[in-house]
């Protein structure tokens, strides 16, 4: 299932739907049409558990796209937001986690040459989350070299402590699309989460692919442009430290419960990385793109 977080005007909650050709079905309104109850939001639905997914799946089938007046609206007249608007904790950002990216980084940031022996592990807090469409805030007075990143996220389904790397993929609930910005000139003292953690800094989406729709989640094309020219192109395949491998290290000490968020690294291509350096400024737009999950769009505005 593609799953989203909508609302209907601006003034409306958010609610939970699934795509389903070019349509958003309101899942809680369609289980409510059959005598069910489904939870109106992405964490409550989340917490549900990994039969929530199959039973919720075989209820859309059901329907065979007839949906009852009122449960189905198009896309094109909704507004998609993050697909977890607020979450519950920090995002788990993932650095220097494909091998070309750690080259660069080091030639270009105070980070080592040699490839890292663990994963490395930083955070960026709930209101970095940004959704769909909405703008990347930049503050001049903060910084001058504000950076991009393209990113896979992956969305943890089921409590893990512990876990093996054999099993890690099975406590996946799906995976989403995430941009990590970064402003490379507030790193301090070596840490990161002031240079990444800024608000805006994670716009998400557009949607959440159930992990049964991605059984392997190590072979995705992703890229990035700004302004319409592309900065960044790889596959997931490069990762350093798979996925399997990231849930198995962080769960080790730290518990991942669901909606948990690992943003799992960027590849080569960012801005600091360039020679000379790039950066984005107001007016630029960046725009990503991860395969099988989908696209985000965003302006850069001053404030």
């Amino acid at each position: 299932m593609r799953l989203v977080t909508y609302r209907t005007e601006i003034t409306a909650a958010a609610r939970l739907g699934a795509i389903v050709n070019h349509h958003v079905v309101d899942l809680a309104k369609l289980a409510a049409h059959i005598g069910e109850v489904l939870p109106d939001n992405m964490l409550d639905f989340i917490d549900l558990g990994p039969l929530a997914v199959s039973h919720t799946s075989d209820l859309l089938d059901s329907f065979n796209e007839q949906w009852p007046l009122g449960v189905a609206l198009s896309v094109q007249n909704v507004k998609i937001l993050a697909p977890i608007p607020r979450p519950r904790k920090n995002i788990f950002g993932i650095g220097l986690n494909y091998v070309e990216h750690v080259a660069e980084s080091s030639l270009a940031l105070d980070t080592a040459k040699d490839l890292p022996k663990e994963p490395v592990i930083f955070s960026k807090p709930p209101t970095t989350v940004i959704g769909p469409g909405d703008a990347i805030e930049h503050n001049s007075e903060i910084t001058q070299q504000l950076d991009w990143e393209v990113e896979l996220a992956v969305i943890m389904g089921t409590r893990a402590k512990g876990v093996s790397e054999e099993d890690a993929l099975k406590y996946v609930f799906g995976y989403s699309l995430i941009i990590d910005m970064s402003a490379r000139d507030c790193r301090r003292a070596g840490q990161w989460i002031y240079s990444k953690g800024q608000d805006t800094y994670a716009p998400f989406g557009p949607c959440i692919v159930t992990a049964d729709e991605i059984p392997d989640p190590q072979d995705l094309a992703l890229s990035l442009k700004v302004n319409g020219v592309t900065k960044q192109a790889s596959n997931t395949r490069h990762m350093l430290f798979k996925v399997n491998t990231l849930i198995a290290d962080i769960s080790k000490g730290i518990t991942l419960e669901p909606g948990d968020i690992i943003a799992t690294g960027t590849p080569e291509g960012v801005g600091a990385g360039r020679s000379p350096q790039e950066w984005v400024w107001p007016g630029d737009i960046i725009e990503a793109h991860l395969e099988k999950i989908g696209d985000l769009r965003h302006s850069v505005i001053a404030v």
